[in-house]
């Protein structure tokens, strides 16, 4: 990844193949192929971080958040899974708040802190309940269940849940609103911002937050906008199909997730020749991509496809994988969550070319720079860069050019906004200003996407790139 040696300031052997009167150069880095250990897209691990041991067989656990955090060993690969620099958690309310007010703070803090040891930001989810698993203060506080016609009798419900029921409750009595929407309030004061949140549920009501339960539209948008208001930094994802899906979408800052996706169950089961059945594929997915409003939503935020059980429960059925991929990015999906489960051997290649197509891919084409300027004096610049992936990056990175002269350095920030950056060419021109504090002689420039602290963060997908994540485009002759 390394560059090769950075040229003195007497250097002229870059000049190579140029006639002595050029003025102007063009730089083609080659394109690099491989995976890039980027922000903020690609595939996740499931409740677990890098380095750790995948759910056995085709099992997951959407109920058991992480809640122990071995110490990190070092070893960030993960066997028969995509490499990753995210990971997706989703614990129960009732687990981080077992009584009321008492917050467990410090699970969600562990789970960062062991993303970021691990290279990776984290998505999050507080599911309502899963079953009755409601906390009990709830009961105890006023909470009413969802009135059904014949209540599901269990003989031990446990700790959790109305006694004696699986009862789910209802969403549009003013308890849930006053608590789990107090809930939602507290963890956004807490963690909103926080640099390694990579975002958050609107997982407002239903079995596991998904349903919406029974929320009526008008409690829905009620919901919704706790989360809009306790979370204004970090990046919302809203469940696809839900009232409250329809009313996040008129904002451009909250994604959408689906979460069964690659469901092409064929069986009729006797009413249907087989085949022909409803599955989310072919009857949901298009259908509440419309219907929701978010056709338009990839461009200004992010869109995440979870499985329907998991690849390798995809692969035993002998579904269409090729078809199912090209639905993902059909739908310009940044994040891809097959739940920690083994990927089959004869599957990887795909999945692995399909995790390098999520979200955005950056290849610089050509680069126009002068072959030499004056120190403080304005410095025209061109740019051609491709997005060969299928959506853009949604942060604020900013463009920059840097100067080295042996160990001085000078970053300049570049008039353009990697956000605008479709899927195809964007072709940008500017000038800036050369950095007077620079010496006489040659500097070499660099090429990155930096953040507020003027560190690349982005990788371009180009040979020649730095350990420090910069990429290095050629030099320049400074007087």
């Amino acid at each position: 990844m390394s560059e090769s040696p950075t040229s003195t300031p007497n250097d002229r052997s870059w000049r190579a193949g140029f006639s002595p009167d050029q003025t102007i150069q063009r730089v083609r880095p080659a394109e690099d192929h491989g995976w890039l250990p980027n922000p903020h897209r690609g595939t996740t691990t499931f409740q677990r971080f890098n380095g750790d041991k995948l759910y056995p067989g085709l099992a997951w656990s959407d109920r058991e958040g992480p809640l122990v955090f071995k110490p990190f060993d070092g070893r960030l690969g993960n066997e028969r899974y995509p490499d990753t620099t995210l990971s997706y958690c989703r614990w129960l309310w009732s687990v981080l708040e077992p009584r009321r007010g008492e917050h467990r703070w410090d699970v969600i803090e562990q789970a960062l802190a062991a993303g970021r040891a691990r290279g990776q930001t984290v998505q999050m989810r507080v599911q309502p309940y899963i079953g009755g698993d409601i906390p009990a203060w709830y009961w105890e506080l006023g909470g009413q269940a969802q009135p059904r016609p014949e209540p599901v009798v269990v003989a031990d419900p446990g700790p959790f849940g109305a006694p004696g029921t699986d009862a789910e409750p209802d969403h549009n009595h003013p308890a849930y609103l006053e608590h789990f929407g107090g809930f939602i309030r507290a963890f956004g004061e807490r963690f909103d911002g926080h640099p390694d949140l990579e975002s958050f549920d609107i997982a407002y009501g239903g079995g596991c937050g998904e349903g919406g339960g029974n929320a009526t539209p008008d409690t829905a948008a009620r919901l919704v906008d706790i989360y809009l208001d306790a979370f204004r930094r970090t990046p919302l994802m809203s469940m696809l199909g839900t009232p409250g899906c329809r009313h996040a979408a008129r904002h451009r800052r909250v994604g959408w997730r689906a979460d069964c996706f690659g469901d092409l169950h064929p069986e009729g089961l006797g009413r249907v020749p087989d085949g022909l059945n409803w599955n989310h594929m072919h009857d949901l997915y298009p259908r509440e991509v419309r219907d929701c409003g978010v056709a338009e939503t990839w461009k200004t935020a992010p869109v995440t496809l979870e499985t329907c059980w998991t690849v390798g429960y995809w692969h035993k059925q002998g579904w269409d994988l090729d078809w199912i991929l090209a639905q993902g990015l059909k739908y310009h999906a940044s994040v891809f969550m097959p739940k920690s489960s083994s990927i089959p051997d004869e599957w990887r290649d795909k999945i692995d070319a399909f995790d390098r197509r999520l979200g955005y891919r950056l290849v610089v084409r050509q680069a126009m720079l002068p072959m030499a300027a004056r120190r403080g004096a304005s410095l025209a610049w061109s740019l051609t860069v491709e997005n060969v992936g299928v959506a853009p990056l949604y942060r604020p990175y900013r463009l920059a050019l840097r100067y080295r002269q042996g160990d001085t350095a000078a970053v300049v920030a570049l008039d353009a906004d990697p956000r605008e950056w479709l899927p195809g060419d964007a072709v940008l021109d500017g000038a800036t200003r050369v950095p007077p504090t620079l010496r006489p002689g040659v500097a070499a420039i660099d090429l990155g996407l930096i953040d507020a602290a003027d560190e690349a963060r982005v990788l371009f997908a180009n040979q020649r790139r730095r350990d420090d994540r910069w990429l290095a485009l050629t030099h320049i002759e400074l007087a």
